[in-house]
């Protein structure tokens, strides 16, 4: 196969274009960082659009915070952009966001009060537990279990069902009740998973 001056020239184009991407996002190293940051903004606009039953708005700021997520993510790792902020920043974000829709919506009536509480409360003795691991000098390193990215993506899909319901005027009837308890056997299942991790760590 006969290789042409053109097509080497065009190569060596290409070659250099990328080259160039690829120094320009190394410039730019917090990127993911500030799209995190700008996700964690969208956390009161998304509250003030719940309070006053905007569903449209809501549901629309929540699938722009997913796929800001879906894009920092992939430049942190595709360009090897991940830092220590970056490694706290983007999880709180997204808990942040997530947490303020369940209390949100039980304020508005639309899901039932108990399941936000149990959102909230999961992640306060999460957090709690780690707080008093170091107070007691035994440190523990909470990694994400099985359970618990279950119980996440059950959390954010349950949202996304709810508010896209509200938003395009869609009844849930049956299927509501079964998600609802299905998030909260998840929820009540993870933090006895966490709980017993802790429990075990600290020796009691």
């Amino acid at each position: 196969m006969e290789v042409h001056d053109d097509d080497v020239k065009i190569g060596n184009v290409i070659d250099l274009f990328i080259a160039g991407c690829l120094m320009s996002l190394s410039r730019f190293g917090s990127l993911p960082n500030l799209i995190t940051l700008a996700r964690l903004l969208l956390v009161p606009v998304v509250i003030a659009m719940i309070a006053s039953q905007r569903w449209l708005d809501a549901f629309l700021i929540f699938v722009v915070a997913g796929i800001s997520d879906a894009i920092d993510g992939w430049l942190a790792k595709t360009f090897d952009l991940t830092t220590e902020l970056g490694a706290f920043l983007d999880p709180a974000a997204d808990k942040a966001l997530l947490i303020s829709i369940y209390v949100a919506l039980a304020i508005v009536q639309v899901i039932p009060a108990p399941l936000a509480i149990l959102v909230v409360a999961r992640d306060l003795m999460i957090i709690g537990a780690i707080v008093m691991s170091w107070l007691v000098n035994k440190p523990v390193e909470i990694r994400p279990l099985l359970i618990s990215k279950v119980n996440t993506t059950a959390q954010i899909g349950f949202a996304a069902l709810v508010l896209a319901g509200k938003a395009c005027g869609f009844g849930l009837y049956g299927f509501f009740d079964i998600s609802l308890y299905v998030v909260a056997a998840l929820t009540l299942a993870s933090l006895a998973a966490y709980l017993w991790q802790w429990m075990s760590h600290i020796g009691l």
